[in-house]
């Protein structure tokens, strides 16, 4: 449904790499949707708010897609920019070139392309789960941009404390995968929205349906017998996506940081899972290490609710994300 005109700043200034579409609305409140042109095609983003607000960068969750914060941002401060974006091959955002291989390098890049075409010079972050991670490492790589890192059951880094086999594993998994890839003739699965959402939900047992429509709006796109997925099927492994740190590089990385932290641990969660397959570990050593580097700049807070906790029960999580963001930034001296 079109609802008018935006109410932030419209296109003004934005630069010739942003194209805008018109402003909708939904149940979630008033939004607006642009494309940045990148070098392989453009990504996608959602714009809530006055661009003459702090902004805020929300990244979605593995294979999530930016309507992963639909429900939240209405709850949130209205005195912010936020902006959230499908990364590379995700929701509406343009896939990699063929040939081209995804890494968390790469979508690390992608966020300074974005903080690029909005002219920001300092922002914050919100981030579920990988887009905690991503959020989290251009944190440490770009700490005099980042104000703020809100994590929603999530880690600013992956600690490698079992990984170390395995690394050269998955980064020959990656090529491969990509080669088998290119060699099928496979064509795009085309489903019922039924069907797509079944699968959906079977594979993320934590999303229930009201939020596996949200993702599948923005996930698939329609065909003349029914519709197929917006993804890149080269993102379906995993763990080539993330970085793996060991220990001594965390706390090398961490004592990086600038931003305030804010961690958002759902009890019923994904380290909640971990900690039930005997892999709390990591878990403790991250934010126990958090603690002792950045002190009272970090805060961890424990909420009711599952990895999805953000759409499945947002208002769980819109206080303690409101008051953080409103909250005056503790400094550094680091530089």
């Amino acid at each position: 449904m079109h609802a008018g005109a935006y109410t932030g700043e419209g296109e003004e200034g934005l630069g010739p790499w942003m194209q805008g579409t018109n402003d909708w609305f939904c149940l979630t409140g008033l939004f607006s949707e642009l494309k940045l042109a990148v070098p392989w095609g453009h990504i996608a983003v959602k714009v809530w708010g006055s661009q003459k607000n702090p902004p805020v960068l929300c990244l979605h969750g593995w294979l999530d897609n930016a309507n992963s914060f639909d429900r939240l941002i209405p709850l949130l401060p209205q005195d912010f920019h936020y902006v959230a974006m499908d990364f590379g091959g995700h929701g509406l955002s343009s896939h990699y070139k063929p040939g081209l291989l995804y890494n968390h390098q790469n979508f690390v890049s992608e966020v300074r392309r974005v903080a690029a075409a909005f002219k920001w010079t300092r922002f914050s972050f919100m981030g579920h789960s990988f887009g905690g991670t991503v959020g989290g490492m251009f944190s440490c790589i770009f700490p005099e941009m980042v104000d703020k890192l809100i994590l929603l059951d999530s880690m600013p880094c992956v600690l490698d404390c079992n990984e170390t086999d395995n690394i050269v594993t998955y980064k020959r998994r990656n090529i491969e995968h990509m080669f088998q890839g290119e060699a099928s003739q496979d064509s795009l699965r085309v489903s019922s929205m039924e069907e797509m959402m079944q699968r959906l939900l079977n594979k993320n047992s934590h999303l229930n349906k009201e939020c596996g429509e949200l993702l599948l709006q923005r996930g698939t796109r329609k065909m003349a017998t029914g519709v197929v997925s917006n993804r890149d099927r080269r993102l379906s492994v995993p763990e080539t996506c993330f970085d793996f740190l060991s220990k001594e590089m965390l706390v090398h990385f961490i004592s990086r940081l600038q931003a305030d932290v804010l961690l958002i641990r759902a009890k019923h969660g994904y380290y909640d899972v971990r900690q039930a397959n005997h892999e709390k570990k990591p878990l403790l050593i991250m934010v126990d290490t958090l603690r002792t580097v950045l002190k009272e700049r970090f805060q961890y807070v424990e909420v009711p609710g599952n990895h999805y906790v953000h759409m499945n029960d947002h208002h769980l999580v819109a206080g303690v994300v409101s008051s953080f963001l409103q909250s005056q930034p503790r400094t550094t001296s680091r530089m």
